[in-house]
């Protein structure tokens, strides 16, 4: 049987590993789980042996181990295909909004509910498994295949950048495809052009030396609580635009043609509202709800903290107050040259009552891909087969640091050809992950792979 029949006719035993797979626990932002994460880089190793992958290491970096398996039978002449995918997940607890244990996959109403199962197991196992399908029998692929599954995507991809630096020849590829994204429905299949990138700040505001009594200092000290609530509600003006002077200087203008091609998939208000919960929508009024999604950038208050806000009642000054800030940035902004005008913005506006300093945690770049090369049209030529349609192009809002490293360093197009559904929980309680949609993703990334392959 070819290797479509393959993955037909084990469609059944592909869904059980899948769940194998999805009951390690592999967090990585939780150092209490750094067994579980060396399991889930051992167990994936282990299935690409089995497979028939002839090289296949657990390669070390400063935190998780990388996952590197490598089928180069097709020959020098042949398409090398490079495929990315993340073991790790985020953290998940069932007092979180779980109907049932995260790590206990179950299936109900034709999804697989698990933390991972959807971003990202489920979408590289999809992967793994067209390699297992293009390999049995003593079958020949045809292309040459190379997977980098790592374990630090969930917090950023730290090591990835330097160890892509220590591998260019190994990771040397024709083309880049990655699934860990997702299309607005089950029967409509979208391929990403556009990730934004993200620069991760704190800020601190420090007033009296230490904490006072409100009684004794208050109308004498500028709260630094309050001085920083300031300060923040100062970063956007009344219409939802950032107010940090340039910081739209580089943004790229949509053309008509990708307007066009983004109203295609519009996010609707009713669906906006049902999966937000907020009464209404809020921003640059003059973008619609998915173009300041996918394409404008954006300046968020990812937390808050500071004083006394524990059961039962303080009359506290605080010395100190803190705030977490995240900017989400389109293509062609540079993360570090943001991070340095909201800096000189904040110590502008910051009142001589308190002191702040703002310092940069991470940055990652956007990333753009070009919609007219041979590689997407390979996609799209896979995606029809698949789905039984075209593909649609989109703009996501998150990030991906990976992608930017495989575009700038190694050169690489990279296509990202999303296999789940964007509400399927990703990030939040009950992620879900069609088992319709991982079937057709394996049939699609073996479309994928014979496209490449005829090109």
């Amino acid at each position: 049987m070819n290797a479509h029949e393959y993955a037909a006719a084990n469609a059944s035993r592909f869904l059980d590993q899948l769940k194998d797979l999805l009951r390690i626990p592999s967090v990585s932002t939780d150092p209490d789980r750094k067994a579980d994460m060396q399991r889930a880089a051992e167990w994936l190793a282990d299935d690409l042996r089995r497979i028939g992958m002839p090289r296949v290491e657990i390669m070390p970096t400063a935190g998780h181990p990388v996952v590197y398996a490598e089928w180069l039978g097709a020959g020098e002449t042949a398409p090398t295909i490079l495929v990315y995918g993340h073991y790790d997940v985020q953290p998940a607890e069932i007092e979180a909004g779980w109907t049932s244990d995260p790590f206990e996959p179950i299936e109900r109403d034709g999804f697989v509910y698990a933390r991972g199962s959807s971003d990202d197991k489920g979408q590289v196992f999809a992967h793994v498994k067209a390699a297992e399908a293009l390999l049995a029998n003593g079958g020949q692929p045809p292309v040459n295949l190379k997977l980098l599954i790592e374990g630090e995507e969930e917090i950023g991809s730290p090591n990835l950048s330097s160890f892509v630096d220590k591998h260019r020849e190994m990771l040397k590829a024709d083309v880049c495809v990655i699934s860990d994204g997702g299309m607005a429905s089950m029967d409509q299949p979208s391929i990403v052009y556009a990730l934004r990138g993200l620069v991760g700040m704190e800020l601190e505001v420090w007033g009296p030396a230490q904490d006072l009594h409100s009684g004794q200092y208050g109308g004498t000290v500028h709260n630094p609580v309050q001085a920083l609530a300031e300060i923040v509600a100062a970063l956007h003006n009344p219409d939802g635009s950032v107010s940090v002077p340039g910081f739209y200087n580089d943004v790229l203008s949509l053309s008509d043609e990708e307007r066009a091609e983004l109203d295609k998939t519009p996010f609707l208000e009713a669906d906006w509202r049902r999966a937000t919960g907020a009464p209404q929508p809020w921003g640059e009024a003059q973008f619609k709800l998915h173009e300041r999604v996918g394409a404008r950038p954006t300046l968020e208050i990812n937390g808050m903290a500071g004083g006394f806000y524990g059961v039962g009642f303080k009359t506290v000054l605080p010395g100190k107050a803190l705030a977490k800030i995240s900017c989400r940035l389109v293509a062609n902004q540079n993360p570090h040259h943001i991070y340095e005008l909201i800096r000189d913005y904040v110590k502008l506006i910051t009142p001589p009552t308190v002191r702040s300093e703002l310092r940069l945690l991470q940055a990652g770049e956007a990333a753009f891909v070009d919609r007219h090369t041979p590689a997407m049209q390979a996609a799209i030529t896979a995606d029809e087969p698949g789905w039984g349609q075209p593909p649609v192009f989109a703009r996501e809002g998150g990030s991906i640091p990976s992608v930017a490293d495989f575009n700038h360093k190694l050169k690489l197009p990279v296509i990202l050809m999303g296999f789940g559904l964007n509400d399927g929980g990703a990030h939040g309680p009950n992620e879900h992950f069609s088992v319709q949609l991982f079937q057709r993703g394996i049939q699609t990334a073996i479309f994928f792979y014979e496209a490449i392959a005829k090109q």
